[in-house]
């Protein structure tokens, strides 16, 4: 057996070791093991709300999104297009029409976007599984309806029950504007609350579903117009190949956005925000780390009998130094295997029982846990490296200090 190894598990686990030194030893093995349980469990846990953010914007985010370079409308009724409409990989073509307006109900006010949607998008939208309130329909019978974010709903005090309606305004494109009166110079609709749906406290203190129809009508857009236009792909497609062959096809008069690029800040930084957690949590680490650098030196200071001992019968100081090197390497080792399988056993329970729940009104139960193997590897390997040299410095530091002369 490798004698520095030996001599080092000796001073670690010898039953008579209940001195101080060893007993902070202990607590910076324990504070090594709960700086890696914490960075595992709360990155588990960003992934989880990450996941869930990611999937709550899917529900109104496409696959890819045509928009003009230049200006606000275009018609989607050329060559290129019906080449994108008959593609093989494209599932679903969703023309949406998409403005600002002011929206005025009973006496209540505010400002809203509407999105007029076709039969196609309300066919595939998985926004109706968000109701909290009424039908997820634009329609009933031959009268347009709305659907409303719940954000608007609480400004307005909207209920889709009430009789009233909900009046939208938007400035004329073509008539001029009367300072006598000034109405005669907007265009109205006026249509029923069919549904409330929350998704997204941003997203439902802004957006308005109604008829692509009523949409044209109220912003003055001919027939045929969009703003946008929205495909969903068939499962397994490349939607990286797919939106380069389509910018070739379109040409530099529209650009296609991808999911990220739809909310590329959001994205953005919510990378960020990990890579902080990651690098605070890290530093946490480093500053438990400190309780290692102090019981080594004490350890090496109060072993240096035995050291002076085994210099005698031959050992080299190499080996001597490997000896408080690898009890250092130990302790951190031990720290991290424990926090690695503390921190996956509560993730797992999480996942599986959720005992811990989110406080107030949302949209789940417990926190969200999911747990990648990728942070698993990072965390081992910050806080190995952190470990690592937290074992080297009290033998350069004393070496310099001239306690560790042998």
């Amino acid at each position: 057996m490798n004698l520095p190894f030996f001599i080092a598990g000796r001073y670690l686990f010898a039953k008579k070791s209940h001195n101080v030194i060893n007993i902070i030893s202990l607590i910076s093995a324990a504070g090594i093991m709960l700086g890696t349980m914490a960075l595992i469990v709360i990155l588990s846990v960003y992934n989880g709300f990450d996941g869930l953010i990611r999937s709550l914007y899917s529900t109104h985010e496409c696959d890819l999104l045509i928009v003009p370079a230049k200006g606000k409308s275009f018609i989607p009724h050329s060559t290129a297009f019906d080449k994108i409409r008959s593609s093989g990989s494209v599932a679903d073509f969703c023309e949406i029409v998409e403005e600002n307006v002011f929206v005025k109900y009973g006496e209540e006010e505010s400002v809203a976007t509407i999105k007029g949607v076709d039969s196609v998008f309300m066919r595939i939208s998985t926004l109706g599984k968000y109701l909290v309130e009424g039908d997820f329909s634009i329609y009933h019978g031959e009268v347009a309806q709305a659907i409303i974010g719940r954000g608007i709903a609480q400004k307005l005090g909207l209920k889709v029950h009430f009789l009233s309606g909900l009046d939208l305004y938007f400035p004329s494109r073509f008539r001029p504007v009367s300072f006598i009166n000034p109405m005669a110079s907007l265009n109205v609709e006026t249509l029923f609350p069919a549904g409330i749906f929350a998704l997204e406290k941003g997203y439902d203190e802004r957006y308005i579903y109604i008829p692509i129809d009523v949409a044209r009508n109220l912003t003055e857009y001919y027939d045929g117009d969009v703003t946008s236009v929205e495909l969903y792909l068939k499962a397994g497609v490349n939607t990286d190949r797919l939106q380069t062959e389509f910018s070739r096809l379109l040409g530099k008069d529209f650009t296609i956005k991808n999911r990220y690029e739809q909310n590329e800040t959001l994205y953005k930084m919510m990378g960020s925000e990990k890579l902080s957690i990651y690098l605070i949590l890290l530093f946490v680490i480093i500053i438990i780390s400190c309780n290692l650098f102090g019981s080594l030196s004490m350890l090496i200071m109060e072993k240096k009998d035995d050291s002076q001992i085994l210099t005698h019968l031959g050992a080299k100081e190499s080996d001597i130094k490997n000896i408080f090197l690898l009890e250092g390497w130990m302790i951190s080792f031990l720290g991290i295997i424990a926090g690695v399988i503390t921190g996956l056993t509560i993730c797992l329970l999480q996942q599986r029982f959720g005992f811990v729940k989110m406080p107030g009104n949302f949209i789940i139960d417990a926190y969200p846990v999911v747990v990648k193997w990728k942070d698993v590897l990072l965390t081992i390997a910050g806080v190995g490296i952190i470990g690592f040299f937290a074992a080297r410095l009290p033998l350069i530091f004393l070496k310099k200090m001239k306690k560790f002369d042998f």
